[in-house]
């Protein structure tokens, strides 16, 4: 989850009143025939937008395009419309989007609200995270936050403990 709040933090830099005119003169990276290079999010930082990107890949695609769709179409506007982007833990996947209408005084603006599995956590039926990927276990520095935690048996008792967990 901390990458999704690094990597969300600085999206929402770039499409804030700050930077969202430098990025809608790139909005084709965002075009319909796209797929999207996060790589101008953190230069410094590509571990993390490998992360992105592989977690992206993850989300299913009807999301994604969506996702990029609201991107393209917001640094398509005069002038380019701001989006905020959160994330939420959720059982499944889930892209909220809801849109302030502008006004004859402010400009609206675009607030996107995506859900989702810890990036760790095994889906149900599927069995994978969205972490077992290796882009996102080595960004991650090869190790997962899971492994550090030793797993309680079925039945709620710990290992070598007595009782419930």
């Amino acid at each position: 989850m901390p990458m999704l709040q690094t990597v969300l933090c600085e999206l929402n830099v770039h499409m804030g009143c700050d930077k969202i005119n430098d990025l809608a003169k790139r909005k084709d990276l965002f075009a319909p025939e796209a797929e999207p290079d996060y790589g101008f999010l953190m230069a410094s930082q590509p571990r993390l937008v490998t992360a992105w990107q592989a977690y992206l890949r993850e989300m299913p695609l009807g999301i994604r395009t969506g996702l990029r769709a609201i991107i393209h179409h917001a640094l398509s506007t005069e002038p380019p419309t701001q989006v905020t982007f959160a994330w939420a833990p959720g059982y499944d996947w889930e892209m909220n989007v809801w849109q302030a209408p502008d006004t004859q005084t402010t400009k609206g603006g675009i607030t996107v609200l995506l859900k989702s599995r810890y990036p760790d956590d095994d889906h149900p039926i599927t069995g994978q995270s969205a972490a077992s990927t290796k882009a996102i276990r080595a960004a991650k520095g090869g190790k997962s936050e899971k492994a550090a935690k030793p797993a309680a048996p079925k039945g709620g008792k710990a290992k070598g403990g007595k009782g419930k967990a």
